[in-house]
């Protein structure tokens, strides 16, 4: 049956159908001697609710789909497996808080684990959820009969608003465990869904302005709500433990290394989303112990074998994905002495993404397209980029501008059929969502500069978990662009090329690559990541005889010309610029969004 749009079981009806005395303050004491809850009902006019729907067995309320917005109700078993691996640990709180409990289970199997726990939080948004929860409490109690009964205090409360230095204040001297699972959904996908349940909007992690607008602003709920808790509670004695996606994981580790939480023991047990909540999210339970030290690592596990996957985290100032295999090639992880890019950004792939059709064009809405050739450039996407020497293509892009922020119009002169096609789905750039287009000419791309028009570039997938390099060579002399998915380096010259790719090919640079990179990531490759390849420590341990072996049109000139122009460091003096035709490296700190603390030895 369903009250207050929540589930209540048939023993709690029987349960309210035995009071006599239907006054709030009558029914609350009874409840809290019977079930721990403090405040049960909050007016009398619920508790009248409440009888005049039980009375009229009225059952037409359907649950809302509430997994849009990253809700996703852990199963009682996993509830009961997580606390009890817990437990294993030797975890034994006190105290238990619940900032997102939903519909409670987390709260029932704490209860049917911690024997000594004393006082229960449980905070949720959704009233309907703190209904089904107080219900569930009262039927466990009611079916088990259990003496030592905690204080119980479920509040209906939207996180992002809560001060829980109300509950800190309190405690201080004991033993805390705050458990959970937070929303599984990032701030921008609640906010096209219209919610209010976000954080206060701010760039906590200080990225530059251009970084924050096309997408490192960006956050996860979770990981905001963790940060949150660990803010109030890192300094107390016990234990933290959330089912969240891997990637708050991996972000709640690299903030370690900012904000200094005091943590320890941290740990990270894999599940199988698809058998908890059929989704298909890489997603774990993230443990730590409280109030301790400060940990950089963590020790990655199978949540149902308890097996030993790796360990990763921070290596004095890097980050890893594996601190084992790290630690075998970090002689190679410095500063690139070249600037990595990435491909064109159009947000427009309906009319700017071409094919050649049985002889003519074809836009992506299949329709036939007449244009200048000019302006029609090669594309290679992620998939396209197999780790050899590409010199043909699928598809072709159009290329409107020849650096961010020119003028378009020289486009309706020289191109008359070109502007026409691009007027008539004028919509299709109106209608882009990314602010970073605001103000900008008609038609405008982003990823546009002279490397783009470099004829040889060494590419790289972000997307898939393959890290090899490709060779890209221009078609009837016109260079090949690349998608957004994509990172390079452009040259003038082919040899130069060549010998990158194959360097970058090394299983030194290979091994190095799997040791700071992150399979579960949407990217696993990075414009950062790949700045921390120092080409010339791979250089220093490469002889010609390897360079050689993989391409024999390479002469031993060709080898020690390629040498002294990654040599040389001056930005005014350096051949290399003109070779690569890019600024000097960015300094790590800048790159990353972080200043990296020395004071730890961060093992």
């Amino acid at each position: 049956m369903r009250i207050f749009k929540a589930n209540i079981s048939e023993t709690g009806i029987r349960y309210f159908n035995k009071i006599e005395n239907k006054q709030l303050i009558y029914v609350n004491d009874n409840l809290k001697f019977l079930c721990g809850i403090n405040y049960f009902f909050n007016s009398q006019t619920e508790i009248d609710e409440l009888f005049k729907t039980i009375s009229s067995n009225k059952n037409i309320i359907r649950e809302p789909e509430r997994k849009e917005y990253g809700d996703f109700q852990t199963n009682n078993r996993l509830c009961d497996d997580v606390c009890n691996k817990l437990k294993q640990q030797n975890i034994s709180p006190e105290i238990v808080i619940e900032p997102t409990c939903g519909k409670g289970n987390f709260i029932i199997s704490s209860l049917k684990t911690f024997d000594g726990m004393k006082i229960l939080y449980g905070l949720e948004i959704y009233k309907p959820y703190v209904w089904e929860t107080k219900f569930s409490i009262l039927k466990y109690f009611i079916e088990n009969k259990i003496t030592n009964i905690p204080e119980i205090n479920i509040i209906h409360h939207n996180i992002f608003d809560f001060d829980f230095n109300t509950i800190s204040a309190k405690h201080k001297n004991q033993k805390v465990l705050i458990i959970g699972n937070p929303p599984w959904v990032t701030n921008s996908k609640l906010s096209s869904l219209g919610s209010t349940n976000l954080p206060v909007k701010s760039n906590f992690k200080n990225h530059s302005g251009f970084d924050a607008l096309t997408g490192k602003g960006n956050f996860d709920i979770g990981e905001s709500i963790l940060l949150q808790l660990l803010d109030v509670f890192s300094n107390f004695k016990g234990d933290f433990a959330f089912l969240v996606k891997n990637s708050v994981v991996k972000n709640i580790l690299i903030e370690q290394n900012r904000r200094q939480f005091k943590i320890t023991d941290i740990k990270q047990f894999d599940i199988d989303t698809k058998k908890e909540f059929n989704v298909s999210v890489n997603a774990c339970l993230f443990s730590c112990k409280l109030g301790i030290e400060k940990q950089y690592t963590l020790n990655q596990f199978d949540f149902y074998s308890s097996s030993f996957i790796k360990e990763y985290g921070w290596v004095n100032d890097k980050f890893v994905s594996n601190v084992e295999f790290y630690k075998k090639t970090k002689q190679i992880d410095g500063e690139s002495p070249f600037v990595w890019r990435q491909g064109l950004k159009h947000d427009a792939s309906k009319i700017m993404e071409l094919s050649f059709v049985n002889g003519h064009l074809e836009n992506n809405k299949n329709e036939i397209v007449e244009i200048e050739n000019d302006l029609l450039y090669g594309l290679l996407k992620s998939s396209d980029l197999k780790g050899n020497i590409i010199n043909k293509v699928r598809k072709h892009t159009i290329v409107t501008q020849k650096k961010i922020g020119q003028q378009t119009d020289y486009i309706q002169k020289q191109y008359p059929k070109t502007y026409n096609y691009l007027m008539d789905n004028i919509d299709y750039f109106n209608n882009r969502k990314s602010s970073i287009y605001t103000g900008k000419p008609l038609f405008s791309i982003f990823g546009i500069g002279d490397y783009s028009f470099k004829p040889f570039k060494v590419a790289i997938s972000g997307m898939y978990k393959s890290t090899t390099f490709s060779l890209v060579k221009p078609i009837n002399n016109k260079p090949i662009m690349l998608d957004d998915t994509c990172y390079f380096i452009g040259f003038d010259n082919f040899v130069y090329a060549e010998i990158t790719r194959i360097l970058l090919n090394r299983e030194l640079t290979q091994n190095f690559i799997q040791s700071i990179s992150f399979n579960d990531s949407k990217r696993k490759i990075t414009k950062d990541l790949l700045m921390r390849i120092n080409l010339l420590e791979i250089i220093h341990q490469t002889s010609f005889e390897e360079i050689h072996q993989q391409n024999e049109t390479i002469e031993l000139q060709d080898w020690d010309s390629y040498i002294k122009s990654v040599k040389m460091k001056s930005p005014k003096k350096s051949p290399q610029l003109d070779m690569f035709s890019m600024e000097m490296p960015i300094p790590m700190a800048s790159i990353q969004g972080v200043k990296y603390s020395t004071e730890h030895n961060k093992t």
